[in-house]
């Protein structure tokens, strides 16, 4: 005599259950204080102008409207 199996439902455990794909995985946003590319070179323009466009370092200049900007103060 034959079983009949057609109606059983298969049984799912933990193991059985698929992951999660990465691209479905919550990614944490940003920090609120990390200013945009525009921004820091805006800014430090505005530190080569106040030294009065006189020869500088630009990457000084570019590290330190980063700073100011990430802290909040300019």
């Amino acid at each position: 005599m034959a079983r009949n199996t057609a109606n059983k439902q298969p049984q799912h455990t933990p193991a059985s259950t698929p992951a999660r794909p990465p691209s479905t995985m919550a990614v944490a946003p940003a920090p609120r204080n990390t200013p945009t590319h525009e921004q820091i070179a805006r800014r430090a323009y505005e530190i080569f102008l106040a030294r009065g466009g006189t020869p500088g370092n630009p990457e000084q200049d570019w590290f330190q409207a980063e700073r100011e900007l990430s802290l909040g103060r300019q």
